[in-house]
């Protein structure tokens, strides 16, 4: 088939050489497959070796017999070797017990324990808009009493990365989280059957009083899968520039008020000085309100008339991609996170 599928190009003009490459061959061995006459594969394949202390089949069937009987059908291999060799029998090892077990279809979890379940990843949601779609969680705070810990509630929308409300609490409830979402729903205005909210699977977030609130206000509720925090990576993200800003204090705080007055002020700094790096280095505040755009079209008006005075500098490339991006992915698609990454090498 090689042979002529390189003829059919040749005798259209192209290159034999060129040909061969797109086959995978070499243009060597494409001439000696012409001149051989039975085209046969002539490579030596090592015959299959046989071990001598290989089990038998008697002995597998053996394996099979034991590893069912009432005694020991709940048992592991690690388990059933131990007490065959507390009555004197050895058959097997562990892993040979195993690979037998595993060949005939055997090898599940014995005994009453149940797999664990597993579990889909989140529906992927896109944010088109500011209130389309809300992250939030809980994160601690730490106090001047050892062992205690203040509970800041923040929620932040996805598409502006704009904090849209919290609270701190001494402690983590469905009802703390419930008057959050009605509080900050109200105050944005949000109307039925047009956000989505997402978090984690904790208590708080999960709690009759939280689904019965989100089931009053028209919110669609959105969970991450258990112990994984990628799934919500945006709350994750924002707790960490929280904590690691400058302005975090270096000692625990003493009151719940100093808690809330420290929260308040991270939350001004970061709504509107913090230039966000997912957002094209724009403030949450400029995005969320739709100032962006032309905040954005300015920068790459600047950046295009420095590479028209200096284009040497640029060396024949693009300038930096100040683009305006319409959509924000919680949780993206395989196939959008491919597109994502190649955008962003190709910036």
């Amino acid at each position: 088939m090689a042979i002529t599928l390189i003829d059919e190009a040749s005798a259209v003009g192209a290159r034999c050489v060129k040909a061969c490459e797109i086959i995978g061959i070499s243009e060597r061995t494409f001439r000696r497959w012409r001149s051989d006459i039975s085209l046969t594969d002539k490579r030596q394949t090592p015959a299959p070796r046989a071990y001598e202390h290989a089990l038998t089949e008697e002995e597998k069937e053996h394996i099979l017999i034991v590893s069912n009987l009432p005694e020991y059908k709940s048992l592991p291999p690690t388990q059933i070797v131990p007490k065959l060799a507390d009555l004197g029998v050895y058959i097997a090892s562990e892993s040979s017990f195993y690979r037998v077990l595993k060949a005939h279809n055997q090898l599940h979890r014995r005994g009453r324990e149940q797999s664990h379940p597993k579990h889909n990843k989140p529906q992927p949601l896109v944010a088109t808009g500011p209130n389309r779609v809300w992250s939030w969680d809980i994160t601690y705070l730490p106090s001047d009493v050892r062992g205690q810990f203040y509970r800041l509630y923040l929620i932040m929308d996805v598409y502006s990365r704009f904090i849209v409300g919290w609270e701190v609490h001494l402690n983590e409830t469905a009802e703390h989280a419930s008057v959050l979402i009605n509080k900050t729903c109200m105050k944005h205005k949000v109307r039925k059957k047009q956000l989505v909210l997402h978090s984690d699977n904790g208590s708080p977030m999960k709690g009759a009083t939280m689904l019965s609130t989100l089931q009053k206000l028209g919110i669609m509720p959105s969970f991450s899968r258990p112990s994984v925090s990628d799934d919500n990576p945006y709350s994750e993200a924002m707790f960490r520039t929280l904590k690691y800003s400058p302005a975090y204090p270096s000692k625990p705080f003493s009151s719940l008020d100093e808690a809330r007055n420290w929260v308040h002020s991270f939350t001004a700094w970061y709504n509107n000085e913090h230039c966000h790096s997912g957002i094209k280095f724009v403030t949450p505040v400029q995005r969320h309100n739709g100032e962006d755009k032309a905040i954005l079209e300015q920068r790459t008006a600047a950046y295009e008339a420095a590479k028209a005075a200096n284009p040497a500098r640029w060396k024949g490339r693009k300038i930096r991609n100040w683009e305006h991006e319409n959509e924000v992915w919680l949780n993206p698609p395989k196939e959008k996170t491919a597109e994502q990454e190649s955008l962003k090498q190709v910036a």
